[in-house]
């Protein structure tokens, strides 16, 4: 056990042997702390919060009361084997949120990135990798192996499909299902996850230009308009652009995807 000196530790709370504490860190009362878990400079862990696993908390996140993180993957196949989650620094882990380790099968892996804020009740399954600045609202739930690039934000009761890949800055509207990957910038709602357009708002926050937003707009219409399938359309975007950002959304569409893709109606 490694426990910095000035580390705030609730009576009640039972840090286990092994566990490794960073300087300034505060657990408050009734929470747990596994054996395998490493809290970084600055972490609070507020009351009745359970953290188990081998599990790496960045610096400066808070994770707020009855917080499950680190626990064993809720998949049939998980044999036990020893896989890790891994959260970044400035993370905001609201009430009852549940994140959970990797599986062999997946990379080994969970992953949340820096400056992410999870939500009341939300959860996050094994071999989940999520980016930076993303927003999962209350009670939505990204499913295992997903992907969730940079900048998203999933709205409130939404689920996020198995090996689903949702590209940087797209927004998925509240009570929406995503079974199918959604390319970056883009806006998607309606009960079973329909492509409606682009997220002109996040696009216009971030300081995009006007010019790569026009760019974006008109790479939209090619997509929903052209001929060919919808990989055709976004190889000939490719040869027609300037705008590192269509550019961006052309390389999600050529990758690999296991789901297919949302195509705009």
């Amino acid at each position: 056990m490694s426990i910095a000196a000035s580390a705030r530790i609730h009576a009640s709370a039972i840090v286990e042997d092994g566990a490794v504490i960073g300087a300034n860190v505060v657990i408050g009362p009734f929470s747990v702390i596994g054996p395998q878990v490493s809290l970084g400079d600055g972490v609070t862990v507020k009351s009745h919060v359970v953290i188990s696993g081998r599990t790496e908390i960045g610096l400066d996140s808070v994770i707020f009361p009855f917080a499950s993180i680190g626990e064993i993957p809720q998949d049939l196949k998980f044999a036990g084997e020893e896989t890790q989650l891994i959260i970044g620094a400035r993370c905001r882990i609201r009430e009852h949120v549940t994140i959970n380790t990797g599986t062999d099968g997946g990379g080994g892996v969970t992953r949340v990135g820096d400056d992410c804020l999870i939500m009341a009740g939300a959860h996050v399954a094994h071999d989940a990798q999520v980016g930076n600045r993303v927003i999962i609202v209350n009670s939505s739930a990204v499913a295992g192996h997903c992907i969730i690039e940079d900048d998203v934000i999933i709205g409130g009761l939404s689920g996020i499909h198995q090996f689903v890949r949702i590209g940087e800055g797209a927004i998925i509207g509240a009570v929406t299902m995503v079974t199918h990957d959604v390319i970056p910038h883009a806006l998607v709602q309606a009960p079973r996850g329909e492509l409606d357009g682009l997220n002109l708002v996040g696009l216009k926050r971030k300081g995009v230009s006007r010019a790569d937003i026009t760019a974006l707009r008109a790479a939209f219409q090619m997509l929903k308009q052209g001929e060919g399938a919808f990989q055709d359309r976004a190889r000939r975007l490719s040869d027609e652009t300037d705008s590192a950002y269509v550019r961006k959304m052309v390389d999600f569409i050529l990758a690999d995807s296991d789901r297919g893709f949302l195509t705009p109606s």
